[in-house]
């Protein structure tokens, strides 16, 4: 017995003498410092929170790189976000100083050496989030801990520019946008030329992002000025190509804003909103959270990238050979549309109100106005053709219909379009499509979510992250078992561009994604190879990519 105890003891010394740790690193900057935590026998992570990756942003500006700093900066404590409305848009929250990142090294019984790296770009329609996204009694919902020690990668978030300060653009040389996305670009950049200090091969770094932030990663992956920076990329419920992601008319939203900080709309408006307070800036580009069922929430959604000629010299559609070489995952939630849904319709949440089938009418009045009655039949028609009674459909019929059109018209379609795009682009660049289909963990017990709901917009970050893990509490066996499946495919991708391939088994084997056979795989906590799927909701997808565009415009904006 004293035996055993003296080896315990020993085996204890030895590990917490040769406690691996990066110590200060080395960047461009100067030496930083993260915080060493222990996870377990011979496995300790090293956490940086706060690294600079460029100086503070001059407004309406490209990013440019950190002038540096003396001594060791310690690299502890998350940094604000960048400024941006609070929950309730009644004031600001955050600094125009948020260009930080935020990473996690993983070591064994060695300090880490050569692990692929995943850039995280967070969502929130280019208005809100931050690096460490929502957080829960200090439980951070983009706390890259679970992702690293389960999948021996490093893992780094990074904060943009939002709102008005990240995206707002003149659709001129005065003020050309997409300023979020030059910050994320620049954070790349730094990662590419910076992550081998802290045990990150460069050569292998995949980029992912949920949202906006799978839009973002999708505009990453197609600007020409990022040859060479990373090699793989994962959408999340969005991408390039998606409704709310490109704004076509910049000017008029602009000079809306000007108008609310007393700027003049004429040759000095670039100058004078350069000028004025960064807090009213923000609180100017507000979004109208007011919709209708002839003027869905999504439209208002104004503030995002922008063509110009610059980081997007052209439509995303033609830009997809910047991809070729790039692996790409892209998917949807199977349900995503009824975060936006819920608003236009609070109908379709209620079990004692009933939703009029009115509004599955005027639903697709408004998404198809363009192309005028024509537009809106073809619509109705390929909806109501699967209903069980098309003359008299149930409230279920209805209320999931509403929900279907918006999952569609606002994410499954366009990323459907961006993978047969990025397929039929690549050089060896290899293209895998999915639905999460895990049902919300609220449907049947809580309003506002009814019985048949699916998996809501937003619904997979917990899984990504590994919160069933963090905090078991909350959640069942099942979700954990589905954590798993997703960091394991996620971070195989990462490493060997197959997400079937690396240290983790997965469930299923995951086909890639072809322009013949579109196969793609439905993530479930019951996953076999039974959910290997093709051609997903091709009659839909068909309607609003081929059907729909070619049907004569009537009128435009």
């Amino acid at each position: 017995m004293v035996t055993l105890g003296i080896l315990v003891a020993v085996a204890v010394l030895l590990e917490t003498v040769s406690a691996t740790s990066l110590g200060a690193v080395y960047t461009e900057g100067g030496l930083v410092e993260g915080k060493n935590i222990r996870l377990g026998f011979r496995r300790h992570m090293d956490i940086f929170k706060g690294v600079p990756f460029a100086d503070m942003p001059g407004r309406f500006e490209k990013p440019k790189r950190h002038p540096g700093w003396g001594g060791v900066l310690k690299a502890t404590e998350f940094r604000p976000r960048c400024l941006q409305p609070n929950l309730i848009s009644t004031d600001s929250r955050g600094s125009e100083d948020c260009l930080y990142l935020n990473i996690w090294v993983p070591h064994g019984s060695s300090v880490a050496k050569d692990l692929p790296v995943m850039v995280w770009i967070y969502g929130g329609a280019f208005l809100v989030g931050g690096s460490m996204g929502a957080n829960f009694l200090d439980n951070y919902l983009y706390d890259g801990q679970e992702i690293a020690e389960r999948g021996k990668v490093i893992v780094v978030t990074l904060g943009y520019r939002l709102g008005t300060l990240g995206f707002l653009s003149t659709g001129d040389s005065s003020m050309p946008g997409n300023y979020g996305l030059w910050d994320q670009q620049a954070a790349i950049a730094w990662v590419h030329r910076n992550i081998r200090s802290f045990g990150g091969d460069p050569d292998n770094i995949t980029i992912f992002g949920e949202s906006a932030g799978g839009a973002s990663v999708s505009f990453q992956t197609i600007t020409p000025h990022n040859k060479g920076l990373f090699k793989r990329a994962i959408s999340q419920s969005g991408v390039s190509l998606c409704p709310w992601a490109v704004n076509r008319n910049p000017r008029r939203f602009a000079e809306e804003v000007a108008l609310k900080v007393n700027c003049p709309i004429d040759d000095t408006m670039a100058a004078c909103l350069k000028m004025t307070d960064p807090v009213q800036l923000t609180m100017a580009g507000f979004i109208d959270m007011n919709s209708s069922p002839d003027s869905p929430i999504v439209n208002n959604l104004v503030l995002a990238a922008v063509i110009d000629g610059d980081f997007l010299p052209d439509e995303p559609s033609n830009l997809f050979h910047n991809a070729a070489d790039i692996d790409y995952i892209a998917g949807v939630n199977n349900m995503d549309g009824h975060i936006f849904s819920g608003v236009d319709f609070p109908s379709i949440n209620s079990i004692n109100i009933n939703t009029p089938l009115e509004d599955v009418k005027r639903l697709l009045a408004a998404h198809t106005k363009e192309k005028g009655a024509a537009g809106y039949q073809n619509a109705y028609s390929t909806y109501s053709s699967a209903w069980d009674n098309p003359s008299n459909p149930s409230q279920t019929t209805i209320k999931k219909t509403i929900v279907e059109i918006g999952t569609d018209y606002i994410f499954l379609v366009p990323i459907q379009a961006a993978l047969y795009l990025h397929a039929s682009n690549a050089g060896t660049g290899r293209t895998y499509s999915y639905v999460l289909t895990e049902p919300n963990r609220m449907g049947g017990l809580l309003k506002p979510y009814p019985s048949w709901m699916g998996a809501d917009h937003a619904d997979d970050l917990q899984f990504v992250f590994g919160k069933p893990y963090t905090t078991p509490i909350g959640y069942w066996p099942r979700h954990r078992d589905l954590s798993g499946y997703m960091i394991a495919y996620w971070t195989n991708f990462a490493k060997t561009g197959d997400p079937n391939n690396g240290d983790l088994k997965v469930p299923a084997t995951w086909p890639r994604f072809t322009g013949d056979g579109a196969q793609y795989l439905e993530i479930h906590n019951k996953m076999n190879k039974n959910y290997i799927k093709q051609r997903m909701r091709l009659r839909y997808v068909n309607f609003w990519t081929s059907i729909l565009p070619n049907l004569p415009t009537i009128a435009s904006e």
